[in-house]
């Protein structure tokens, strides 16, 4: 067995031990800290190394207890896991964003409620939603997909509600309904598809498909995409995001609108190109695309909470992604893999510095903040180089990532297309307003000036809309920021920057792994030996 095959399981196994071991470490928290710091340092480098592998020697796949002969025409028997490109740039990715909130959440010292209950319970569940994560990218077959989002959603559940208050056990509830929904039709799709086929392997499923009446893999496809499209909050499907999101701690938060919804953007690439190619919804997929856009932006715009706020960007981002894998061309799956790797940094860190104004300030709303520029300078440049990023602004990240995406566009010609065009704009423009009005009420107008400053003018410690009484406030510290939450803010921004200085590099690997998506042969090739 080749050093890339050995590695491919890691990324699952490692977070899963880890949890294991944390768990048994019980109320040892700085054992527990410790090991989960090891162990998410640990999926970085491996994912970096499966990175240039796959760069270097092409899809790496590996039949887990040895069961990939093709027995009876039934293809590749057991769990196949797969890691292409476009696998190990969102393994990649997502390690670092995983290892970076973790620790920031062990310098916000979070706890799943007050001191009379057990303090063990964030860093396994947390470990346990980093393994679901990476199993959800190198799953080889439509079943351990849905394992390793069930794996994920599950952990989630737990996150959401830790401290257990009214609002955060509301908004899980409703986070557990609509996740519940989803992983149905999940499965009822999954149900549909082995009923079709016969197998669930996705290399098979590839050979497999071509064969069914087009009506037939239509539907299929349709199912999958309503499944996927509420993981990912792609309009119609996106009213739970900005209720559920906004309620959990910042960490938790962060790590939510980062990743999960891209595990779903994941899923809608992997169908739409091997599985479902020209299905004939194409046209669907843009519509839904300009309505998550613009629907999600308006929405942001109408919010005075910088939380909701930013759950309605991350609605309205999706669009961009689903933009460009609709135009089912390599330019535009460029575009939508790099938008993807963009977003989850630049999204993740916004939401963890919404936690550093609320331990600057004690609130999060706009009524009640002002003046944090002069408070605290450091803080202000914190929020505006994200910020900037996201909104597009020449030379950051979110502005390559666009451009690619309205080149592609542009180049397929058609109305549909660059009326995504002209909605691209447009919502880039609102996203620079909406972080543009939380930067000039936030940091820089008098706290005074703020319609309900003066609530906060005497005692600031009791201004979160979560926080009941001054006992807990001040054991959050208001008014300060850890250097430990500081330092993996200021690192993801670093990341994100480094995404602008290396775009060349990093927009050649997206084409290469576009284009590797796209060539259908070679992941089948690679999986069972055959291309169609």
């Amino acid at each position: 067995m080749n050093l890339a095959a050995t590695l491919t399981p890691l990324p699952v196994l490692i977070p899963t031990l880890s949890a294991a071991a944390t768990l048994i470490a019980g109320r040892r928290v700085r054992l527990q800290r410790m090991i989960a710091l090891l162990s998410l340092t640990a999926m970085v480098a491996v994912c970096a190394v499966l990175l240039y592998l796959t760069d270097r020697d092409g899809t790496v796949v590996v039949h887990v207890g040895g069961w990939g002969e093709i027995v009876g025409g039934l293809g590749p028997l057991g769990i196949t896991l797969v890691v292409d490109r476009l696998a190990a740039m969102m393994l990649v990715v997502s390690s670092i964003v995983l290892l970076a909130v973790v620790q920031y959440a062990i310098g916000q010292g979070v706890r799943d409620g007050d001191e009379r209950q057990p303090v063990s319970i964030f860093i396994p569940t947390y470990l346990v939603l980093s393994a679901g994560v990476c199993m959800a990218f190198v799953a080889g077959d439509l079943f351990n997909l849905f394992v390793g989002f069930e794996v994920l959603l599950t952990a989630s559940f737990v996150l959401l509600t830790i401290g257990a208050s009214e609002e955060r056990v509301r908004a899980g509830t409703y986070y557990v309904m609509v996740s519940m929904v989803s992983s149905l039709i999940f499965l009822a799709g999954i149900g549909l598809v082995y009923a079709a086929t016969g197998t669930l392997n996705m290399a098979e499923l590839a050979v497999r498909l071509d064969d069914i009446a087009p009506g037939t893999r239509t539907a299929l496809f349709a199912v999958l995409l309503i499944a996927f499209g509420i993981k990912a909050a792609v309009f119609p499907l996106s009213s739970w995001l900005p209720d559920s999101y906004p309620t959990a701690p910042a960490p938790v938060t962060a790590v939510f609108a980062g990743l999960l919804t891209k595990v779903g953007v994941y899923a809608i690439i992997r169908t739409h190109s091997l599985l479902f190619p020209g299905a004939g919804l194409d046209p669907l997929l843009l519509i839904a695309a300009l309505a998550t856009m613009l629907i999600g932006i308006l929405g942001a715009i109408a919010q005075s909470d910088i939380k909701r706020l930013l759950s309605f960007t991350l609605v309205s981002h999706i669009g961009y992604m689903v933009f460009g894998i609709a135009l089912s061309t390599q330019l535009g799956m460029s575009g939508a893999i790099y938008y993807v790797a963009h977003h989850i940094v630049v999204q993740t860190t916004l939401f963890l510095v919404v936690g550093l104004i609320e331990r600057q300030a004690g609130a999060s709303t706009l009524q009640r903040l002002g003046g944090l520029a002069a408070a605290s300078p450091l803080l202000a440049f914190v929020f505006v180089v994200p910020a900037l990023n996201l909104g597009g602004i020449p030379p950051f990240s979110g502005f390559i990532g666009k451009v690619a995406l309205m080149e592609a566009g542009a180049a397929d010609g058609s109305v549909l297309a660059w009326t995504l065009v002209g909605g691209s704009v447009v919502t880039s423009l609102l996203t620079l307003y909406v972080v543009a009005r939380v930067w000039t009420k936030a940091f820089w107008r008098s706290r005074a000036d703020a319609p309900e400053g003066h609530l906060s003018a005497a005692a600031p410690a009791v201004l979160l809309d979560d926080i009941e009484d001054i006992e807990f406030a001040e054991r959050r510290h208001v008014g300060r920021m850890p250097v430990s939450m500081l330092v993996p803010t200021g690192g993801l921004i670093l990341v994100g920057l480094a995404l602008t200085i290396f775009a060349g590099p990093i927009v050649a690997y997206s084409e290469r792994a576009a284009e590797q998506v796209l060539d259908r042969g070679r992941y089948i090739g690679a999986v069972i030996g055959e291309a169609p």
